[in-house]
């Protein structure tokens, strides 16, 4: 069969390409068991473009991210690029990438599957069948706002400044696309800032409002970060669709993530504008880091990026049926007692980053059959 769906699978560092072996893995079951191709292109980011090309994502990298349909990274940074330029490091690469694909949504899933209730640092009857949606709005905001940086002052001492800076279209689009997104799950949205004590915060809660006008059946609620934060850990399941800015995005997704017991189980999907056809452009790539202390051992955990790229068969091709197929394979693997290092309890099989892979490839053809 023609292929005509394009990914361009950018590896980076550390675990990054052993993990993204095991997307090859399930890529290739597609192709032999649903008939469906996909035309793959790989290349570097982050410290192995720097070690390739001098910086951290090249030119003609960047120009291929924005021809395909989607891009699938795995992970960047380590300690070899730890004293480069800071416009040069490892992260630059990916924070351009968002960039330039104005990548203004971070879809940030937390789902606590049965078999990993016990995993979470909660109780379990706090977290099991806890499956919510932190939305993030990813280029605007603090870590993109200027003036920026560090300065000298006549005394000698050293002053810092970052600015936090929305406009309304930046917090309407994003506000927009998580209620649509709400629509398609319980119909609960909060929409989460610092409308107390920032500007940015006020306006914020202001678009939201006017927005959710337009979603009538949809349940807005109004919290504070630090309140959220609060909440996330004492009555979890309370939240199902959650829409903040770049920082309280970063932090609460980071809190949301460890309810789930392993960083190592969680995808993430950045997503741009629609166009007239209805796509996006879009990355996936899996929340956990680059982990070059395990790197090359064959035992990091591939579930994340696997399910990266079920998010990607979701929401960049709109084949919601193979997503949930890979979905369920990694339920089935993980119920059957298989677990890599990061995830590993008394009385469960430690296997390899491959044999995840492969089992969820053979739990594929089971329910395919």
């Amino acid at each position: 069969m023609a292929a005509n769906k394009k990914l361009l699978m950018l590896p980076g560092d550390g675990i990054g390409p052993e993990v993204m072996k095991q997307v090859q893995t399930i890529i290739d079951w597609m192709d032999r068991r649903r008939h469906v191709s996909f035309d793959v292109a790989e290349d570097v980011v982050g410290g192995a473009a720097i070690d390739k090309y001098g910086q951290p994502l090249g030119d003609n990298t960047l120009a291929d991210a924005m021809g395909v349909d989607a891009v699938l990274l795995g992970a960047v940074g380590g300690p070899k690029w730890d004293n480069v330029a800071r416009d040069l490091r490892p992260e630059m690469g990916l924070l351009t990438l968002r960039k330039e694909m104005d990548l203004y949504a971070n879809l940030r899933p937390a789902t606590v599957l049965p078999a990993m209730a016990k995993a979470s640092s909660l109780k379990e009857d706090l977290v099991s069948g806890l499956d919510m949606l932190i939305v993030r709005e990813l280029t605007g905001g603090v870590y993109f706002g200027k003036p920026r940086g560090i300065e000298t002052l006549a005394d000698g001492s050293r002053k810092a400044v970052d600015t936090q800076v929305y406009s309304e279209a930046e917090i309407e689009r994003v506000c927009r696309l998580a209620f649509e997104l709400a629509g398609k799950r319980s119909g609960k949205l909060h929409s989460v800032e610092k409308a107390n004590v920032m500007e940015t915060g006020v306006l914020w809660r202001a678009i939201a409002t006017e927005v959710g006008k337009d979603f009538p059946n949809i349940d807005l609620h109004h919290m504070y970060a630090d309140n959220c934060a609060m909440q996330l850990v004492r009555q979890p399941k309370q939240f199902d669709v959650i829409v903040t800015d770049n920082l309280f995005g970063d932090i609460l997704s980071d809190c949301a993530a460890m309810l789930t017991g392993s960083l190592g189980m969680l995808p993430s999907a950045s997503l741009g504008a629609a166009d007239s056809d209805g796509r996006r452009k879009a990355l996936y790539e899996p929340v956990h880091g680059s982990a070059p202390d395990i790197a090359g051992q064959g035992i990091a955990n591939p579930m994340a990026m696997i399910q990266s790229f079920a998010m990607c068969l979701k929401y960049s091709f709109d084949m919601g049926e193979d997503a949930d197929l890979i979905e369920q394979a990694c339920k089935n693997v993980l119920d059957a007692g298989l677990r890599t290092a990061d995830i590993m309890e008394a009385g469960m099989t430690k296997i390899s980053t491959t044999q995840m892979g492969e089992n969820v490839a053979k739990e594929l053809d089971k329910l395919a059959a």
